[in-house]
């Protein structure tokens, strides 16, 4: 097997995996989303040095202000991921750069919108949104750009390599 083989499985794998992931979260109704939310601006808030020290009632108030912010990342974070794998997958193939985003880019997009109508299907207290879709699909635009980015400094520094030989 030849390395964009076995590139293009691991990066498919690993897409995936991912899907898989935000199904599951999706799957949360809106106490479990939110306790999740909470456990994790805490953990920030004990280990940041700006406010591991305050009260309990001041920590309390930072994690509950703090959820939308948090909650978005999530949705930013996740489908960068995505992205990254898809646009991985995606180099394994002779294709234009501008085709494999445009592929990328419409894989978040769809499972993205699919989620949010998983959500609303599901229940429990969540609300399918637009801003969403949209904080999602800047992710996997995000993260195909990275990708972008390690494959053109890989081709430079094969073609340094090249020269020098």
């Amino acid at each position: 097997m030849n390395n964009k083989v076995v590139a293009r499985v691991i990066f498919l794998i690993l897409a995936l995996c991912t899907l898989v992931t935000i199904f599951i979260f999706s799957s949360q109704d809106g106490v479990q989303s939110k306790s999740v939310s909470k456990k994790v601006m805490r953990e920030i808030v004990d280990i940041n040095p700006k406010t591991k020290y305050l009260s309990e009632k001041e920590k309390n108030k930072i994690v509950e202000k703090s959820q939308t912010v948090i909650r978005k990342t999530a949705h930013f974070t996740i489908y960068m991921l995505f992205g990254i794998m898809v646009m991985g997958f995606c180099s394994t193939y002779d294709t234009k750069w501008n085709k494999r985003l445009v592929i990328t880019i419409l894989c978040g997009l769809i499972y993205a919108v699919s989620d949010e109508i998983h959500q609303a299907i599901t229940g429990g207290g969540r609300t399918p949104r637009a801003f969403d879709v949209c904080i999602d699909t800047i992710g996997t635009l995000t993260g195909s750009f990275i990708m972008l980015g390690i494959a053109h400094l890989v081709k430079h520094n094969k073609t340094i390599s090249q020269k020098e030989n």
